[in-house]
């Protein structure tokens, strides 16, 4: 039976779907408007949605033998289709838009990249690449994201935007069938690879413990351990619960030190570092960890000779890690089968994330962009997407068919807990999707991309005054803060009298405001005139007409000039710092009463000080200190400038002796 308002596609797959659940299409189309009401719009498209959810959890328990045999790539691809074109009309819009396509190009290289392939492409699709000449099928983001959220295999449906991103960043954002299959059949063969490898030496994993990556094997990269001056090379082996170093002997390894991820009230702490010969910091290759757990930090190098990708790589998978069991404590999912549904998704999150590292190996994509913990780790009010995820699960009452865990299950990687559960159960418990119980998760993550995109965009103007130079960073400082040397000139000629009437207002505004105590009004005034300045910069377009600052490095010097210069601008830094510190050993030493004479007198000047805060009140004392700022630097009050005064107080302060220095090399 065919229905003529749906499009080709949709027929073929809403037959399938009646097949694999053994009925009839007007069987499914009855069940269907049972419940649709009628005014509603969309029709098409949520007959397509009913049916393949009910056929995917059929699908879903036997979805090994579906992925080796090609099968539910197939199917899960028509079912995009079918839903990115569930009626005729969206049909003929669809054959219209490929008609203007191949008017444009003849070919798919320059359908995607408008000249010619782009690496990426070419090593994504490798060998398959001829049959995308006439590949006019493929599928964009929503359809791929509606798939997702039922089947959760190809993406997370909390990440799967930002998945999708990155595997279509080489075809425009349109995602071909020969590029789906092979990434679908090379999960399901990473998933395989993890079960074969070996367990570390001396370890019993525990029965939801399973291997995410290994490295330092005799067929694998090596992974040398620095301990003080010494290298230990060995294997490396990361679970999802801890960390696993094997030291290397003649011809096998030493019993493994764990280090556990999963353990709350440890504070750990893994960060990028760079090793080298007797500790100098050449090669940023290796990673640190450390906690409490640990007597000194584990520093682990990934020896590489162009780039630190397998360093980063291990750094990322760590992190997913820790933050995975951090979500567990801080939300307090207890339920065995909620925990390890979160351990499900991990899981898959780091095979997705080695599947495209190995397909797109030139321009490696963003590896956060396929782990659930670290993106919204990283990603501004990414706490509130892992808020609506821990609310989302908790509501959750039971385990879907097509949920994580039950893929993995279907992949042997299982739960104990789940070996116990009976699929006819499940089954009768289930309806509609495994993440239906996320009706506003959606919505939390478009408002999280649109920060991030913003915040990605401000990145990148951040990252060209990172690129610059030392000196032309010092020439951009001095540019930026030259507005300040009109603001301290102008107020040089107030406080110098030199605007008489300006000086006069502006010192009777003060002593008000201090007699007053208007001090929170002041700053408040001060703050608006800020907001007025920024509406003013707004409504002239500043922005606009000055869109960049021009700095010029150019000099009427000489080179001579220059290194002299540089040479007197050493010598001043010098004297400065010099001066600092003999300020700070006198104050020390009065402190310490190395010179009892001058501790005496400062001990009494600050009492008298002391005793004055405490009988005037301080608005006076503040006003007396204001007036005598302005009045010092009167023109007729110049010649009665206490210069006795001052040469005493310079005589008093050199005849203060410095707590003596010593420095020592560290053997002597």
């Amino acid at each position: 039976m065919k229905k003529k308002c749906l499009s080709p596609i949709a027929n073929d797959v809403l037959q399938k779907c009646a097949e694999i659940l053994g009925t009839t299409v007007y069987a499914l189309v009855v069940e269907f408007e049972q419940d649709f009401e009628p005014g509603t719009n969309d029709y098409a498209r949520k007959l397509v949605e009913f049916c393949c959810s009910k056929a995917l959890v059929n699908l879903c328990l036997y979805i090994d033998e579906k992925i080796s045999d090609g099968s539910f790539s197939q199917l899960s691809f028509d079912m995009m289709l079918a839903w990115e074109s569930p009626s005729s009309s969206n049909e003929d819009l669809y054959t219209e838009s490929v008609a203007k396509e191949r008017e444009d190009t003849k070919i798919f290289p320059k359908e995607v990249t408008g000249a010619q392939v782009d690496d990426d492409t070419l090593l994504f699709y490798s060998d398959i690449l001829p049959l995308l000449v006439d590949e006019e099928r493929h599928v964009g983001e929503d359809a791929f994201v509606w798939m997702c959220s039922l089947v959760p295999l190809a993406a997370d449906v909390v990440n799967v935007r930002f998945a999708f991103e990155a595997l279509t960043a080489a075809t425009a954002n349109r995602f071909h069938f020969p590029g789906y299959d092979k990434y679908i059949k090379e999960i399901n063969k990473y998933i395989n690879y993890l079960l074969s490898l070996q367990t570390p030496t001396g370890v019993e994993l525990a029965d939801d413990e399973y291997i995410l990556h290994m490295e330092g094997s005799a067929n694998a990269q090596r992974v040398v351990r620095h301990i003080g001056g010494t290298s230990w090379p060995g294997r490396l082996t990361l679970t999802n619960y801890a960390l696993y170093f094997e030291a290397s002997k003649i011809a096998s390894y030493e019993k493994a030190l764990r280090i556990d991820l999963s353990r709350q009230g440890v504070d750990h702490k893994v960060r990028p570092a760079a090793t080298g010969p007797w500790g100098a910091p050449l090669f940023d290759r290796a990673i640190v960890y450390e906690s409490s757990q640990l007597s000194e930090p584990l520093v682990l190098e990934f020896p590489e000779i162009t780039s630190a990708t397998r360093r980063d790589l291990w750094l990322t998978l760590i992190k997913e890690v820790i933050l995975l069991h951090q979500f567990l404590y801080k939300f307090n999912i207890e339920s065995p089968l909620k925990v390890w549904e979160m351990h499900a998704r991990t899981i898959l999150g780091v095979a997705r994330l080695h599947v495209v590292r190995e397909l797109l190996t030139i321009s490696l994509p963003v590896l956060r962009n396929f782990l659930l913990f670290s993106l919204f780790d990283e990603l501004p009010k990414g706490d509130y997407v892992l808020e609506e995820l821990s609310t989302a699960l908790k509501q959750m009452s039971t385990i879907h068919p097509c949920s994580a865990s039950y893929i993995l299950k279907r992949l042997n990687i299982s739960h104990p807990i789940l070996e116990r559960t009976e699929h006819k159960k499940v089954l009768e418990e289930t309806s509609g999707g495994p993440l239906e119980n996320l009706p506003s998760l959606e919505t939390t993550i478009s408002q999280v991309r649109e920060e991030a995109k913003e915040v990605g965009i401000a990145k990148a103007t951040v990252e060209v005054i990172k690129e610059e130079g030392l000196g032309v960073n010092l020439l951009i400082f001095f540019e930026l803060i030259s507005p300040l040397k009109d603001v301290l000139s102008f107020w040089q000629e107030i406080i110098t009298w030199e605007r008489p009437i300006i000086t006069l207002f502006v010192l009777t505004m003060m002593m008000v405001i201090i007699y007053k105590e208007w001090i929170g009004y002041a700053i408040a005034a001060s703050l608006l005139w800020c907001v007025g300045k920024m509406i003013w910069a707004r409504y002239k377009r500043v922005g606009e007409k000055y869109n960049e600052i021009v700095v010029c490095t150019c000099s009427d010097q000489t080179t001579i000039e220059s290194i002299v210069n540089a040479q007197h601008g050493l010598k001043n830094f010098q004297e400065m710092l010099q001066t600092a510190n003999i300020t700070i050993l006198k104050i020390r030493s009065i402190l310490e009463s190395r010179a009892p004479k001058h501790t005496n007198q400062v001990m009494l000047v600050l009492i008298a000080v002391a005793i004055l805060l405490l009988v005037v009140p301080f608005k006076f004392i503040l006003m007396a200190t204001t007036s005598h700022y302005f009045l010092m630097n009167l023109k007729l009050r110049k010649f009665k400038s206490n210069y006795k005064g001052n040469r005493r107080l310079r005589e008093w302060w050199e005849s203060i002796p410095v707590t003596p220095v010593r420095v020592v090399d560290k053997t002597s």
